[in-house]
């Protein structure tokens, strides 16, 4: 039997369907005290356990859904002319092929009744997108994702020209140009912010979602689940926070996790192909307790202890002169001290999104819920 008290371990915990309407608040309690009951009213739940609910079914329980339709009106509305370039598209038939559809419906384009084409997109398709997928025969999906949006344009009456490169600005300036970056799309605003016509992924429903169409996934045929706004998170983080607390006595952290960071250098045995998963706009849309979310481990190398400092020391000695260091070190900032390196400093709202998407996955599992014990302890807390 493991004993919970000296690991560190992370669970998923079924949870019901969740629809459009449902009270995700009392779903997420109802699931984790039916995971963690010991004994009627007692709960394996302490305090600092972390709470993790992933955001689709968050957005699903407010109905964050937007159609093909929406995009194309809004496209409408902020494009001048029949003409538009796409730059810097992800390679996805979950995540942008229905925004696609949008866009393309949304041109101005008279000739297409009669058919031929008046409206026309430029479609930017280096070989590679910005999580790694590749545009042509994907290993993956075995995808030719040049021709599926060149077939999707087309379908709605415009003309795609397909552009196998990257966009250079300076080359031309186009009216019309769409950036659909996941993660660079401020600084691409605030470099072309004098052009007219030029917008982001992130501005298209804007008026619907923080985030506009990023981090949008395919609901049906003609409808995408947008990603949850940052008030809902927080707001619904909050509400289990203080709920538990009421229960148990305990004060847990509470967080709505999106896209971890996966990586894959191998796909299939083919070297050379490259798969970053983190295709949402942030990894984490709201939590409770910032002050730790958006904090960074201040750890010193336990192997670098053991290895130098204390290499002829052994066992129980050994032991204890490292929880000695990690007691005295951690009353004290770590950045810039060497006895820190090889820590990477990254915030532990990535940390901890990674690993709830991990354990959660995306397909059949149901466990949409996931509960972190002991995430926050070290050596010397055993």
């Amino acid at each position: 039997m493991v004993r919970s008290g000296i690991c560190t371990s992370a669970f998923g915990i079924k949870a019901p369907i969740i629809k459009e309407g449902d009270n995700i608040v009392d779903a997420v309690i109802d699931s984790v005290f039916n995971a963690t009951r010991i004994h009627n009213d007692i709960y394996d739940i302490e305090d600092k356990d972390i709470i993790g609910i992933t955001e689709s079914v968050v957005a699903r329980s407010f109905g964050n859904y937007a159609t093909i339709d929406d995009i194309a009106e809004d496209v409408k509305k902020k494009f001048f002319g029949n003409v538009l370039t796409l730059v810097n598209m992800i390679y996805s038939r979950n995540r942008f092929a229905m925004i696609l559809r949008g866009i393309a419906r949304g041109i101005y384009k008279k000739g297409a009744e009669l058919g031929f084409f008046d409206g026309k997109i430029y479609l930017y398709m280096p070989l590679i997108d910005e999580v790694g997928n590749i545009s042509r025969n994907h290993p993956f999906t075995g995808m030719d994702y040049t021709e599926y949006y060149r077939e999707i344009i087309e379908s709605e009456g415009v003309e795609c020209v397909i552009v196998e490169s990257n966009f250079n600005p300076s080359d031309e300036h186009p009216t019309n140009v769409l950036y659909c970056g996941l993660h660079d799309y401020n600084q691409f605003k605030e470099r072309y912010s004098g052009f007219r016509y030029w917008y982001t992924l992130a501005d298209i429903l804007s008026d619907r979602c923080d985030w506009g169409v990023l981090g949008s996934n395919k609901a049906t045929e003609d409808k995408i689940k947008l990603f949850p706004n940052i008030k809902d998170c927080v707001r619904v983080c909050e509400d289990i926070k203080d709920k538990i607390k009421i229960v148990t006595g305990k004060d847990v952290l509470v967080c709505v996790y999106g896209d971890g960071c996966f990586h894959s250098p191998m796909i299939n045995g083919i070297l050379g192909t490259s798969i970053n998963e983190f295709a949402d706009p942030v990894t984490m849309p709201g939590y409770t307790d910032p002050e730790i979310f958006e904090s960074t481990p201040n750890e010193i190398k336990i192997k670098a202890f053991a290895d130098d400092k204390y290499k002829d020391l052994h066992g129980t000695e050994l032991d204890n002169a490292i929880k000695n260091e990690i007691k005295e070190y951690n009353a004290h900032n770590l950045v810039g001290n060497m006895i820190a390196q090889g820590t990477t400093p990254r915030q532990y709202r990535d940390l901890i999104a990674s690993l709830c998407d991990l354990v959660s996955g995306s397909g059949q599992k149901g466990t949409p819920i996931i509960l972190i014990k002991n995430y926050f302890n070290n050596y010397a807390s055993y």
